[in-house]
């Protein structure tokens, strides 16, 4: 067995023999270096190692929730809507988004406003456009109109984040008159700087979707844009590529899902199995200024039946839902402002769910 070097005792205030190794005193200096600097290099306070801050996400959500006809405010024959909007609000508070895009939401003396009331239940602010009775140039001859229908229905926002400006825009009626066609606008306020939303709800012609990316566009902001609706086409189609190919906004869902069919209707609400075969309902993500973003992840959802007193099954709509959850990169936080013009002063003022509109 090797010897011990021998190690002479000191007397207080004696530096230690020429004898240890300059090794052992290399790492004494070390350690007394590391302990005055806080640590190893990178390292905070109790030893946890320095990583760079999150990006923030944002969670979204789009849902067609079926109004049941532009009859069913005379009728009452609306496929079973407050059955549906109690299995609606519970999948929708699960997925737990910031945003929530809205088609075919509906209002009628029977059912209120079915906006206002799904904000109210996620206690969201919201914007409600309504399509259906804008028939004329005539505000006042529609609004006759939709009293007499008991009726009206359109797109909507509904969002966690405060609401600073809004517009409802009326898209060309490229499938006649009697086919009235919106966007729905909504400038967020979120920490990261204004976040330009819009729903809408169109026929599936070119010429709308041509009208919904030039409006888009024209308010882009520095974070991106997200623009969410039921847009009666397939991806393949000229009124998708518009968006797609031509205006370089992102199908979340495909980026996600490459090869994925993910199928969003039709499926009849009474059905027993799951039926939905296309693909119309989107979430696309529109590039800001500052960058577009990156999807981590997009699925559908709200896609399985509940059931009913009978224990008959009950889908919670014809569509099923896309859920997209998006992250921004911290470059591209902004102080809160408006991305696009001035508010005009048909713009409307942020609304939020009245106790009056709530749902039980």
């Amino acid at each position: 067995m090797p010897r011990a070097l021998p190690i002479r005792a000191r007397r207080p205030g004696v530096a230690a023999s020429a004898s240890v190794p300059r090794v052992a005193g290399w790492l004494v200096g070390a350690l007394a270096l590391a302990l005055l600097m806080g640590g190893p290099t990178g390292a905070q306070p109790g030893g946890a190692a320095s990583a760079p801050a999150p990006s923030p996400t944002v969670t979204v959500v789009t849902l067609n929730v079926l109004h049941g006809g532009a009859f069913s405010g005379r009728t009452g024959r609306d496929e079973h809507l407050e059955e549906r909007f109690g299995l609606v609000v519970p999948a929708l508070r699960a997925l737990d988004p910031d945003v929530v895009g809205i088609q075919e939401a509906s209002t009628s003396r029977e059912r209120g406003n079915v906006a206002a009331r799904l904000a109210s239940a996620l206690a969201f602010n919201y914007v409600y456009g309504a399509a259906l009775f804008h028939l004329t140039s005539s505000s006042r001859f529609n609004e006759h109109v939709a009293a007499f229908m008991n009726f009206t229905e359109g797109p909507a926002v509904l969002s966690r984040f405060p609401i600073a400006r809004q517009e409802v825009i009326k898209l060309p009626a490229c499938s006649g008159l009697l086919d009235p066609r919106v966007l729905v606008y909504a400038e967020l306020t979120t920490p990261w700087g204004v976040l330009p939303v819009f729903s809408t709800h169109i026929s599936g012609v070119a010429c709308q979707s041509d009208a919904v990316a030039r409006l888009v566009s024209e308010r882009r902001g520095a974070l991106p844009g997200i623009l969410m609706g039921d847009f009666n086409a397939t991806e393949e189609s000229p009124t998708i590529t518009r968006l797609t190919q031509e205006s370089g906004f992102v199908d979340a869902f495909r980026a996600a899902n490459p090869g994925v069919v993910g199928p969003t209707v039709w499926q009849p609400v009474t059905a027993a199995a799951p039926l939905a075969q296309r693909r119309v309902d989107y979430v696309f993500v529109v590039p800001g200024r500052n960058g577009t973003g990156h999807v981590l992840e997009s699925r559908v959802v709200i896609d399985r039946p509940g059931r009913r007193p009978d224990g008959t099954p009950l889908w919670p709509s014809d569509h099923y839902g896309v859920l997209v959850r998006l992250a921004l990169d911290r470059a591209m936080a902004t102080a809160p402002g408006s991305p696009g013009e001035a508010t005009r002063e048909e713009d409307g003022p942020p609304v939020r769910a009245t106790p009056e509109e709530r749902s039980e």
